[in-house]
């Protein structure tokens, strides 16, 4: 496992930045918008569950987002619907 990112550690942003280049096309499709324009809004708890998330295979991702959250904690919960494009509160 990595290190989790810090708020305001530009090399720990570049890394996750890095990490969320996937080698599912749908997944990579799907974190090029994620990374452009919701990353930088991540709190420190969503930016850890992101870092988390980004440790599962593709395909265990992939399910997560596209089918199921169940299971998960809440921080991942909501890094999972900002994701999708849903609103969050």
């Amino acid at each position: 496992m990595t290190k989790p990112p810090l708020l305001g550690d530009e090399v720990a942003i570049g890394r996750l930045r890095w990490r969320c280049r996937r080698g599912m096309l749908e997944l990579d499709l799907l974190f090029v918008d994620f990374v452009a324009h919701a990353l930088e809004q991540l709190g420190e708890a969503e930016l850890i569950a992101l870092n988390s998330l980004l440790d599962l295979p593709d395909q265990q991702l992939w399910k997560l987002v596209s089918v199921s959250d169940e299971g998960m904690d809440d921080a991942s919960k909501q890094v999972l619907a900002k994701l999708r494009g849903e609103s969050t509160q």
